[in-house]
This record gives structure tokens, C-alpha cells and sequence, in this order.
């Protein structure tokens, strides 16, 4: 079980808020590292997403985590997540287009019996963040937990 993740933003506020826009949540400020923000869901699970300045490293230090400036930081990469939102598909479209992001509806995991539907919305154009409706989200899980993907990706049995 992921609790938390953190992404890079050139406006970390900016896509914190979209973010928490998705779940219905609150995006704060996370004063642990600095100009960084959170998305809060409010799910019960205590679900968030930080959001780091792009030219903001993570390094091991001494005792605990560091951070340092990192100004050739690369805008790509293939670090990315899959969330579920409480929105529907043309809510979350709306929103990437009203931010200006490249977003899509898209099907992962093979043919349509074996598939399942998400939404890419490149925050910032530059990070891949999936998105998958409530209805969707079943499709995942259908997915991921039974046949297809033992099958696909040649999982052993849970024990």
C-alpha cells in the first residue's frame, strides 16, 4: 500500500491544488521541505502527494533526509503514478485542459476483455500522472489482482 508519493512541478502550489482538485481534497503548504506543497485527500488512509520544486534533490544526509539545489534537473522522466479521483472523465479532462496539460483518455494492459481505461494528464507537460474514475479504478483492480496480470507479467500465485 503506497501512502504518500512526491513529483517534481516547476509551481508546486499549482499542481497541488489540481491535485487535491481531483480527490475533492486540500492542497496546504509542506513546510518540511521548502517551497513544496501537498495534496491532501482526506480519504481516511491519510492519501497525499507532495509536491517538490523540479530543481529540488533528495539526498541521504547524516541522520536523516537532505535536500540540495539541483538546477540541471531534467524536466522528463519515467517516474509516474496512477491515482484514483472521485471526478469523472470529463471533469478530469476539463480540469488538464483548464491548466493548460496535455490530457487523454487512454487504455492500458492489452485487449479490450484484459484492459482498463485511465486518463494521462501531463501535469506542467512534463510528468505523467494516470487517472482513473471510480468505475475505472475496478477495471485496475480486475486487473491487477486477478488473471490477466498473473498471466501477462507471469505473477506467482499470492500465498
Amino acid at each position: 500500500m503506497i501512502f504518500h508519493a512526491s513529483i517534481p512541478a516547476d509551481n508546486p502550489e499549482r499542481v497541488a491544488r489540481a491535485i487535491a482538485e481531483l480527490w475533492k481534497g486540500e492542497a496546504v503548504p509542506f513546510p518540511p521541505i521548502e517551497r513544496s506543497w501537498m495534496a491532501y485527500a482526506h480519504d481516511g488512509r491519510g492519501s497525499e502527494i507532495e509536491v517538490s520544486p523540479r530543481d529540488l534533490a533528495f539526498f541521504p544526509g547524516p541522520v536523516d533526509l537532505n535536500t540540495r539545489l539541483q538546477p540541471e534537473t531534467p524536466k522528463y522522466s519515467s517516474a509516474h503514478l496512477l491515482i484514483s479521483s472521485v471526478l469523472s472523465a470529463g471533469e478530469i479532462i476539463a480540469l488538464g485542459e483548464r491548466e493548460g496539460w496535455e490530457t487523454r483518455r487512454c487504455r492500458r494492459g492489452g485487449p479490450d476483455l484484459m484492459g482498463f481505461d485511465l486518463i494521462e494528464m501531463w501535469v506542467e507537460n512534463a510528468f505523467m500522472l494516470e487517472i482513473a474514475t471510480a468505475e475505472w479504478s475496478k477495471q485496475y483492480l480486475a486487473f491487477m489482482a486477478g488473471e490477466p496480470a498473473r498471466q501477462m507479467f507471469q505473477l506467482k500465485q499470492a500465498a
